[in-house]
């Protein structure tokens, strides 16, 4: 499999006239960048014990966990606006040493369910839907926010963490895509061409 052909998503502009152009904009990210992820294990990764490995430069960092932390994110955010008023979002929720940490065919399977989870849930959503966000400081803090912009936020935590699995794949002697692990405003500061870095404006 090619690594393009796992990168293939919905036009945002395919959404129905009535859709959140908005969230169909964020949605279109969304799935990219979670298909950089699966296109990593496509295509990169050649053996279970590659994703255990851990990174002389980044204690305690392996890019099992960082795929985890990663999808859960997401799966954190659509739970929090599947549930009813008054919504109360957490990013400090852990679930370690889950078997997509350490096997790939479970790395791959939960990142794509994901992606099905967001396609799902995404479209029917209001991108202004507010909701609560808690977090440690390590004071225990809470600021307004909204769905939409904790998904913008999703994708570039996701964007983040990719770049700290291109310092482990570098040690592990593996070539990534150039635009894996590059947020969109740096690839369009470049003038790059790949799925985030052509100016949709």
């Amino acid at each position: 499999m090619q690594a393009a052909d796992n990168l293939v998503v919905p036009s945002a502009s395919a959404a129905s006239d009535d859709a959140d152009p908005t969230l169909g904009q964020l949605l279109h990210v969304s799935c990219i960048v979670l298909r950089q992820g699966v296109d990593l294990l496509d295509n990169h990764i050649t053996a279970n014990e590659q994703l255990t490995v851990h990174s002389q430069y980044l204690p305690g960092s392996t890019i099992g966990k960082h795929l985890r932390h990663s999808r859960d994110h997401f799966e954190l955010l659509l739970d929090c606006i599947k549930s009813p008023p008054p919504r109360i979002l957490s990013y400090d929720v852990r679930i370690r040493n889950t078997p997509m940490e350490q096997d790939r065919d479970a790395a791959r399977t939960a990142l794509l369910e994901t992606i099905k989870h967001l396609e799902d849930v995404v479209p029917g959503a209001d991108h202004s839907a507010p909701l609560t966000l808690q977090a440690v400081t390590p004071y225990m803090q809470e600021f307004g926010t909204s769905f939409g912009r904790e998904l913008w936020f999703a994708a570039l935590h996701c964007v983040h963490h990719w770049s700290m699995v291109r310092v482990i794949a570098g040690e592990l002697k593996m070539k990534l895509a150039d635009d894996f692990g590059f947020a969109p405003s740096t690839l369009l500061h470049q003038g790059r061409v790949a799925p985030l870095g052509r100016a949709k404006i």
